[in-house]
């Protein structure tokens, strides 16, 4: 569902998959989950071509072809409710909770007050928020929904004998001091519009958002696998918030890299695209970083490139849950 819904996401105009022959996911599986699209799609194995180099050949060009053929489409203007946007963050410090989470939440109502989407994920962060996500949902089979992918997450991390209050070294030198501290600037970047879902995402499915507003996706607390789930969902640019600083990048979407940490603007300058520090320092408010968050993502969505993407840094790993730990739960 991940891999297919990368495909189907609509940055991605044509796709080549290539496969060794004898996967028990084949090309043909992807091929039938893509082809409805109209996309043009191509699928080739290395056993059926007779090695690497053949299949690399073709490969080739395949996509020579197809490039040719999309080279003949024309830009067109679309409508900013046309855009859905993930957000995320990793490596935070204690100024992302109070500058650069919530100025992303800021940036994320802004998208949704003009009929856009918005989805934010890392489940496993969330311990301890359910109440305050849950006052947000728009009814409640939401709420319970929201009850039940945090306590579900904590059910599967006590399963696996792995203890949820657990932070990282960078989480704790960059000055957060509890779990509860960091879930609770974590879910600001989910800015402050009603929850309409939750977005499961397992071996059954990989649900998208169905009409505008807020989503909160069900993921892991990793963000590049959580980046790639909201992006195999329909997001087409990610903000990335980061106090301890960041390289990353998607395969296919631009992610916009905030931090709310000065000091990690100035070290990283060739990574951060925006400084959100500045709302501690009193030179600006949060609603005005939020608007230049916005402005960004409107930039972005024109063509600017982003600082992971003008490095040509790309990040893409799919999250697979353990068997044994679902099994304890009754899941699978």
């Amino acid at each position: 569902h991940n891999l297919a819904g990368t495909a189907l996401n609509p940055n991605v105009a044509g796709v080549l998959i290539v496969g060794l022959g004898c996967e028990t996911l084949t090309g043909e599986i992807l091929m039938d989950l893509i082809e409805p699209s109209g996309k043009p799609v191509y699928n080739i194995t290395i056993q059926k071509e007779g090695g690497t180099l053949k299949t690399h050949e073709k490969g080739v060009r395949i996509l020579q072809k197809m490039k040719q053929e999309l080279a003949e489409l024309q830009r067109e203007t679309f409508p900013i409710n046309k855009l859905t946007l993930a957000v995320e963050c990793g490596g935070s410090d204690a100024p992302s909770g109070l500058a650069a989470n919530p100025a992303a939440g800021v940036a994320g109502d802004k998208l949704i007050e003009e009929g856009g989407s918005v989805m934010f994920g890392e489940t496993q962060e969330m311990s301890g928020t359910q109440q305050v996500l849950a006052r947000r949902a728009v009814n409640k089979e939401v709420s319970d929904a929201i009850y039940e992918i945090i306590e579900t997450q904590e059910a599967r991390l006590k399963a696996m004998g792995v203890d949820s209050r657990w932070m990282s070294k960078g989480n704790i030198d960059g000055g957060l001091t509890t779990i509860e501290e960091k879930s609770l600037g974590a879910v600001r970047k989910g800015g402050t519009k009603p929850i309409q879902g939750v977005l499961f995402n397992d071996w059954e499915r990989l649900d998208k958002p169905t009409k505008p507003g807020l989503y909160l996706m069900d993921g892991p607390g990793w963000d590049v696998p959580s980046v790639t789930h909201m992006v195999a969902a329909g997001a087409q640019i990610v903000c990335f918030t980061s106090g301890r600083g960041s390289t990353t990048g998607h395969a296919i979407a631009p992610v916009i890299k905030i931090t709310g940490n000065p000091e990690t603007y100035e070290m990283m300058m060739d990574n951060m695209d925006i400084n959100a520090g500045t709302i501690l320092d009193g030179s600006e408010s949060l609603n005005s970083v939020g608007q230049r968050i916005y402005d960004m993502i409107r930039r972005t969505a024109n063509g600017r490139q982003t600082k992971a993407e003008a490095l040509g840094y790309k990040d893409y790993i799919v999250f697979k849950r353990s068997r044994e730990a679902e099994h304890m739960l009754g899941h699978c």
